[in-house]
């Protein structure tokens, strides 16, 4: 039970400090381009978990840690962020939060697939109200938003619930921020090449919400939030503390709404309420 209350609490901490990357990566892209915006800062955050490896004389991962961090790099590292930064360019941050709802279910489906858990049957109601209700949301957007936002925010929530799974499972051999620090090293060199690829032609018309925006994502988007993340899905089931993921939009709607005074609609209110008490019911049947 403790180990479980402490799984939760990580979590929720990890949830926290996800809950800015989307206002903060709108606020980058503003100046920055996706593709750079995706490359910096996993340079950045890779920098710094070398450090961290170094100081804390960490081993090298075992050969058969190879593929699933790879399959992390891709889906954190690379694909959800690179997605994102593409998506919003179309949507606003706190439109595509609302898909943030979609994250429990997926990381729940690939917990099944790559964790062998097996939550009760009405663990799967509630994840799937919150799912059809971000889903509902979306479509009744209409005119209103853009298709290609909407696919690229879908895109990006798959791969990201399954670098959150695979990244849980390893996190129980190796640690929750060895792994996202040796997954970071291994997308460095090409990360690294690609920053340099697409580097702004000027640095002068950058303005601080950019660059601020850039600092955010890289340090705790990339690095610190996976810290506690990975450790309360290790330690709390990847299934059960997933569904905290619920709770995401709710905080992502306010910093949207208090930081970039972006338009906060009621029904992306009354959707993040119906997910917050989904959250509750998964909670206690997974």
């Amino acid at each position: 039970m403790e180990q479980t209350s402490k799984g939760w609490g990580s979590g929720l901490l990890g949830v926290v400090i996800f809950s800015g990357s989307l206002p903060a990566t709108r606020a980058a892209v503003g100046d920055f381009s996706p593709l750079f915006l995706t490359s910096a800062r996993a340079v950045i955050a890779a920098v710094l978990g070398v450090v961290f490896l170094w100081a804390l004389r960490q081993g090298r991962p075992a050969k058969s840690d190879l593929v699933p961090l790879i399959i992390v790099a891709l889906g954190v590292v690379v694909g959800f962020p690179l997605l994102t930064a593409l998506a919003l360019q179309h949507v606003t941050s706190a439109h595509s939060i609302v898909f943030v709802g979609l994250l429990p279910l997926a990381t729940a489906i690939f917990g099944v697939l790559r964790g062998g858990e097996r939550p009760r049957p009405a663990f799967w109601i509630f994840s799937v109200v919150g799912g059809l209700s971000v889903a509902g949301f979306a479509l009744s957007q209409g005119g209103s938003t853009s298709l290609t936002g909407d696919l690229l925010m879908v895109a990006a929530i798959l791969l990201c619930g399954l670098g959150y799974a695979e990244g849980a499972v390893l996190s129980r051999r190796l640690g929750g921020w060895q792994v996202i620090s040796w997954a970071l090293v291994l997308a460095l060199p090409v990360m690294a090449v690609m920053a340099l690829a697409t580097l702004p032609s000027g640095w002068s018309g950058i303005g601080g919400p950019a660059w601020l925006g850039l600092a955010y994502v890289s340090v705790f988007s990339m690095l610190v939030g996976f810290v506690f993340w990975y450790r309360g899905l290790a330690l709390g089931g990847i299934a059960k503390v997933g569904q905290l993921q619920l709770l995401q939009p709710f905080f992502g709607l306010t910093l949207a709404g208090l930081l970039l005074h972006e338009p906060v609609a009621w029904t992306m209110v009354a959707v993040t309420g119906v997910i917050v008490l989904c959250v509750a019911g998964a909670k206690r049947f997974a």
